[in-house]
């Protein structure tokens, strides 16, 4: 089905499932659809008053759903965005003429002009803690040194420095903005701060511009400029012009990038970076699209490097990355290896164990909440302890998996069923409303259902017995949990054409005759048919398509 336009907007209105089509159906699979439940529902078929209310009901339906999948404009906004795109503000004034690219095209400029106007009332927060710990009394200490202090017997952990930044936007117009940031940092009992405005604009579509004041006690006042520039398709440029002018040691430099990614190239993307102390070169590859490999070099006095990265992301719900690299310089060489994922819906937890000489082992736990970032490196110790790498490597892993089970895991669970509660509340008179429609489709099938089977007993065709549609209890764990099914029966035998059924793989809830009795849940379909006098049985997910009968449904007579 479509996506709906809003979080938390329901549209149950499934027009493919409605006609039974594929979501590439040609215009001739419509039209034979269309055709076929417009007879089904003509409200001249009926004489009974409330029969020929509830035919005439769903007969515009079925017209609304061929209307607009018959229409390839209209056809192209409601596969991005569902039925309620066609009634977003400003539709109206896209021309009709042009070809459904170009629709999707307007459409989406549409949405994020309104993005945009959301996000003038927004000031965008971002900040940042850090927080850094020296734990090297874990490891490297003579422990007849403490024997006669108190408390010496116990490893001593302190915080030796601490950095909080912070950052809010407020546009001031559609292409203006102005960003307010400041942060404050502390090491070993000294600290200092700063504060920093910037003015932002955007000079069009490929491209904006930034100039930046600021003040504090680490660089003194400071102007910086940056000008951001799309020139191809796979080309981006951008310069900046950071100035530190403090009384004692003035620095102002120039800094040139410039992106480009070939078609054919093996490397997808090359930046280089150019400064007064130093050259920068990154080098991208992006093998598969899960997948990322950088070799960034710099060139220069003192900090000239080499440095290898690979990054690999799996193909789960929780987005695991892991990650590894290996940096060579003048300062020594480090090598750093972890792992991230994401432990709720705006929440992202990584740990990173980085082995140098001569910087010794280091643990750097991270956790992203929503624009609000948590740092804490944790310095274990300034020798190669195997210990320190063990304990580093283990004890983040025992401590996820531990948090995971005990405190993770349930709060996901309650946070997805207070979810669904609120959803089954605002969906509740749209599912009334479903039920009752799918209730009068069954009363307006009977008549079609009893020819359809009287033909298919006389050539022992496919006759459908018994068909439940919704969530089946089939773990013995969720014994406790009762089945939430409705009968499918009719709908689905007046489906039948030639002794044949076929289902696509759109939401079966929006099929004529059904409707959705667990909102939220997984559901799936079981038929039991007979075909040729012989019985079969299968068990259908939502979302997959289904063609019966079939020999692998066959019941065994020992069965």
């Amino acid at each position: 089905m479509a996506p709906a336009l809003e979080d938390g907007e329901f549209d149950n209105d499934d027009y493919y499932s409605l006609l039974n089509v594929r979501r590439e159906a040609s215009q001739e699979e419509l039209k034979g659809s269309y055709r076929r439940l417009c007879m089904l529902y003509h409200p001249d078929k009926h004489r009974d008053p409330e029969l020929k209310r509830q035919a005439e009901q769903l007969f515009n339906l079925v017209h609304q759903a061929y209307e607009v999948l018959s229409d390839p404009q209209s056809r192209a906004i409601y596969d991005i965005y569902g039925k309620r795109g066609l009634d977003v503000e400003g539709w109206e004034v896209v021309e009709r003429k042009r070809s459904p690219v170009e629709i999707r095209e307007e459409f989406e400029r549409l949405q994020r002009e309104r993005e945009e106007r959301r996000l003038q009332q927004r000031t965008n927060p971002k900040g940042m803690i850090s927080v850094g710990v020296d734990a090297t009394d874990l490891f490297d200490r003579y422990e007849e040194d403490y024997e006669d202090v108190p408390g010496g017997g116990f490893p001593h952990v302190e915080i030796n420095k601490m950095h909080i930044s912070q950052s809010i936007e407020a546009p001031l117009t559609t292409s203006d903005t102005a960003v307010l940031s400041g942060s404050l940092s502390t090491h070993n009992g000294n600290g200092g701060g700063n504060i920093n405005v910037a003015l932002r604009r955007v000079t069009s579509a490929k491209g904006w511009g930034e100039v930046e004041f600021g003040a504090g006690d680490t660089h003194g006042p400071l102007l910086g400029m940056k000008i951001f520039r799309n020139l191809t398709a796979r080309c981006v440029d951008s310069i900046s012009r950071p100035g530190a002018c403090g009384l004692v040691a003035p620095r102002c430099w120039l800094a040139s990038s410039g992106t480009q990614r070939p078609a054919t190239s093996p490397w997808p993307c090359r930046s280089a970076h150019i400064r007064r102390d130093c050259c920068l070169l990154r080098m991208y590859s992006l093998f598969p699209v899960l997948t990322v490999f950088v070799g960034p070099l710099q060139l220069g006095i003192p900090h000239s490097f080499m440095m290898m990265s690979y990054q690999y992301k799996f193909q789960d719900d929780d987005q695991t990355k892991v990650k590894g690299s290996i940096k060579a310089g003048f300062f020594g060489t480090v090598v750093e290896y972890g792992a991230e994922r994401k432990i709720s819906r705006h929440s992202v937890l990584g740990a990173t164990v980085s082995v140098g000489v001569p910087q010794g082992v280091s643990l750097k736990i991270k956790l992203n909440r929503a624009s609000q970032t948590y740092f804490f490196p944790i310095h274990l110790t300034d020798q190669l302890l195997p210990s320190a790498v063990f304990y580093a490597t283990v004890g983040p892993l025992v401590f996820y998996l531990a948090i995971q089970r005990l405190v993770i895991r349930p709060y996901v669970r309650s946070q997805k069923e207070q979810d669904l509660e609120k959803h089954r509340e605002s969906s509740a008179s749209d599912i009334a409303r479903k039920r009752q429609e799918a209730e009068s489709a069954v009363l307006l099938m009977q008549e079609s259902v009893r020819r359809i089977i009287e033909t298919e007993e006389s050539k022992m065709g496919l006759i459908i017995l018994n068909a439940w549609y919704g969530k089946f209890v089939t773990d013995n764990s969720q014994k406790h949990e009762r089945a939430k099914v409705i009968d499918v029966t009719v709908p689905l035998q007046c489906l039948v054409k030639d002794s044949k059924l076929i289902l696509t793989e759109a939401t079966k809830s929006g099929l004529p005759g059904f409707y959705d009795p667990c909102v939220g849940e997984e559901k799936s379909l079981k038929l039991l048919y007979q075909f040729r006098g012989v019985m079969h049985q299968v068990l259908s997910p939502e979302g997959e398509a289904l063609r019966i009968p079939k020999q692998s449904h066959r019941i065994d007579a020992d069965t």
